[in-house]
């Protein structure tokens, strides 16, 4: 791979070389690679075979999850963030045990894999909120809770220069990956000023189905705000705000 370096940014394919622009910048690369029938057909590539199937399963489980807790991602800036937790899903399918080579999947593999995930890679959770929380899933009843104490936010929040006030949020979402369906919850607390004060106990409870079969996903994160003239408005489109799976519950 070749980095453009010219003034002229190329895009296309000359000769054996096809320009294109990624997020990288401008790149240039060499044409090869083998015929997309023989890769379908020939015995030689049963190893690809069986690792393209694995690798669109665990994108199309990626999709999917990012599709469930789309409201809260809204606000939540990361251009890679598709890539990345596809690359995470990809460690879930390969931990399946249980199934052959090329039918692993993410239902047999290991979802609590994914707790901690961040989806924001510039403003992470572990480096944003410093206050003690609790998140429990309680199958049965389908409740999903998050409860910080009170805390001063001033000591407890590395908030972005400029920021005035800030909200938590959080999210519940249960994925029906075979199906293709899911259902999901939000909550967030009102805006809470970013001073020495502290603030009152938060409890962000989530309900999904009782006693549901499928994985269950808990997602928490805070936004940054600046208050002007009694109007909120976020920071650079969210680049600053953190959104991170803090508890996964697989089947």
């Amino acid at each position: 791979m070749a980095k453009q370096m010219g003034i002229i940014k190329l895009k296309g394919t000359i000769g054996d070389i096809t320009f294109y622009k990624s997020q990288d910048g401008y790149l240039a690369r060499e044409k090869g690679g083998v015929d997309g029938d023989r890769i379908a057909t020939d015995a030689a590539f049963e190893r690809t075979r069986e690792n393209g199937a694995e690798f669109g399963r665990a994108g199309k489980a990626a999709k999917l999850l990012r599709v469930a807790i789309q409201g809260l991602l809204q606000n939540v800036s990361d251009s890679r963030l598709a890539s990345r937790l596809t690359t995470e899903m990809v460690k879930v399918v390969k931990a399946d045990a249980t199934s052959d080579r090329g039918q692993r999947n993410v239902l047999d593999g290991e979802l609590e894999l994914l707790q901690g995930f961040e989806f924001n890679i510039n403003g992470k959770l572990t480096t944003a909120l410093y206050a003690p929380y609790d998140a429990t899933i309680t199958r049965a009843t389908g409740q999903c809770t998050v409860a910080v104490p009170p805390f001063i936010p001033a000591n407890m929040i590395a908030a972005p220069v400029g920021a005035t006030h800030f909200k938590i949020t959080s999210g519940a979402a249960e994925v029906d990956f075979e199906a293709g369906k899911y259902v999901v919850q939000t909550q967030q607390t009102a805006m809470l000023p970013l001073d020495n004060m502290p603030t009152a106990a938060i409890s962000l409870e989530s309900t999904l189905t009782p006693a549901s079969t499928h994985p269950l996903f808990q997602v928490l994160g805070i936004e940054f705000l600046q208050s002007v003239n009694g109007e909120f408005y976020p920071l650079k489109n969210g680049a600053f705000n953190a959104l991170a799976l803090i508890k996964v519950e697989g089947v």
